[in-house]
């Protein structure tokens, strides 16, 4: 039981499980008046990756919550990008990550406990990476392994980055390569080559912990995490948010390798098409591109909006963690068309 392979008995993979954001813009309307609290920073309205308290001291608590199901086989694996994910939402808000509790749900009658436990396990590493502890949390019985964290961060407020706080002469970074849904897709059908599989796992286990040193620079003026919308679903979010337009350059965009050989195999999630019926009719670009631009992404990069007098700060920066360092595009006063690809 414990040689079972996680993908093939999930419906989606990680992040490409997101409810689209056309969908989930109806979900989130209530009919309910809202309760307010002038404490709270970031809430859901401007669709930013967790919400925001303020303490009243100058520090406020940063609050968020991801889950998924498995992107890969490995169960110890799966824990740790999941893990990673979820913290990734505290890095994005430029906070310092404290705790986590774990949220399991498991098949208990089709796979062992003891796969369970090295999921969990994953998930460990992933916080010990962090510095945090796994402080507790839930399980459930479920037809699909699901997999995810609740975290709790905090920030000095002043370093507190949003999404829609972007202005329209910032250079765009993206600090990871895009692809791995399609890669994941690739593993499910059997086709991804072994090395192939190393590189997306590289990618989703690394921590987007420079987004509490990105905090720190005044003018990186906005970041967010690509995740399961795709660069251009979290970009749409940020240039509406800021009320700009973006221009990016395909062949400056960080990808994994191969990604166009596999999207001629026909290995794109189902999450690709939900992601662009949601945006894509304010975007212009070549068809052929939509498959890679609107990729859901599982444990991406961060896509950090950036002022001109700190662009050789931040790159610095970048190339100090390893990272990809050149900017992808650029944002501009608003336009007709809110994304241009090129």
């Amino acid at each position: 039981m414990n040689n079972i392979k996680l993908t093939q008995i999930s419906h989606g993979a990680g992040c490409g499980c997101k409810i689209s954001p056309k969908v989930l813009s109806t979900i989130l309307e209530s009919n309910i008046a809202p309760f307010t609290d002038k404490s709270l920073l970031v809430g859901t309205d401007s669709r930013d990756d967790a919400a925001v308290y303020d303490m009243g001291n100058g520090t406020a608590i940063i609050s968020t919550t991801d889950f998924f199901m498995p992107t890969v086989d490995d169960p110890f694996t799966f824990g740790r990008i999941a893990a990673t994910n979820a913290i990734s939402d505290i890095y994005a808000m430029g906070g310092k990550p404290l705790m986590a509790i774990a949220i399991l749900g498991w098949p208990v009658n089709t796979i062992s406990e003891e796969v369970a436990k090295e999921v969990v396990d994953g998930g460990r590493q992933a916080c010990k990476d962090a510095g945090i502890m796994l402080a507790g949390g839930h399980s459930i019985d479920s037809p699909e392994p699901i997999f995810g964290l609740a975290v709790t961060g905090s920030v000095d407020i002043k370093n507190l980055k949003r999404n829609d706080t972007a202005t329209s002469n910032c250079s765009l970074y993206l600090t990871k390569p895009i692809g791995v849904g399609i890669f994941s897709t690739a593993q499910k059908v059997g086709i991804l080559r072994e090395e192939h599989l190393m590189l997306a796992q590289d990618a989703m286990t690394t921590l987007n912990s420079i987004g509490t040193e990105l905090a720190l620079i005044n003018d990186v003026k906005a970041i967010t995490d690509v995740t399961g919308f795709g660069l251009l679903g979290h970009l749409t979010e940020m240039c509406e948010g800021s009320n700009v337009s973006a221009v990016i350059d395909y062949a400056k965009i960080p990808k994994l390798e191969m990604i166009e050989h596999y999207v001629s195999k026909g290995c794109v999630p189902g999450g690709t098409n939900r992601n662009w019926e949601s945006y894509g009719e304010k975007i212009s670009i070549d068809e052929n591109l939509r498959p890679i631009l609107c990729d859901p992404q599982t444990s991406g990069g961060l896509l950090i909006a950036v002022e001109e007098d700190a662009k050789t700060e931040v790159e610095a920066l970048l190339k100090k963690h390893n990272l990809h360092s050149n900017p992808i595009g650029h944002l501009t006063e608003k336009d007709n068309v809110l994304i241009n690809v090129l």
